[in-house]
């Protein structure tokens, strides 16, 4: 049975993101989410949302996938970052990011389009005397920084 993309609430992508996420609790808020599925079964989610870094979200123009989690179906996260990607263009946006951390591949970014843009030292984490955050348990992880944009008209490589 082939993979589709399907629709999906933020409720139901943030249930996914619970029960399936490696490292981090569903987000607060989202632009758009969408579900792969094969058959009638939910098998990955990728939620979209602003920047969280407030320097790239003060562009206006970007997106990030906040979260992207599957239940291991082969494909399904490279199917997932593709749709994201054809959607976050669709409605407007110049470019669309990620985050992985070390010890990921991006194989499936890298099949959707994406292209490693900087490599992110570990940080201390969130919390800061001014503003108290509980730890998440991704703090002191070096992160990858992804991208994709339109292609450039005349590239060779087709539309969007």
């Amino acid at each position: 049975m082939s993979l589709r993309i399907v629709p999906v609430s933020f409720a139901t992508a943030c249930a996914f993101v619970a029960e399936h996420h490696r490292h981090h609790e569903p987000p607060r808020g989202h632009k758009f989410s969408i579900g792969v599925a094969r058959g009638e079964q939910l098998v990955g989610v990728a939620i979209v949302g602003r920047p969280v870094s407030r320097v790239i979200d003060a562009e206006g123009t970007t997106l990030e996938v906040i979260r992207s989690a599957t239940d291991g179906t082969r494909n399904a996260n490279s199917k997932l970052y593709g749709a994201a990607r054809q959607v976050a263009f669709g409605l407007g946006y110049d470019r669309l990011i990620t985050y992985t951390q070390e010890g990921e591949s991006g194989a499936s970014l890298r099949a959707a389009g994406y292209r490693v843009l900087a490599s992110r030292p570990p940080r201390r984490g969130w919390d800061t005397p001014s503003r108290a955050r509980s730890p998440r348990g991704t703090e002191s992880i070096a992160r990858t920084l992804w991208e994709t944009a339109p292609t450039s008209p005349g590239s060779g490589e087709g539309d969007r």
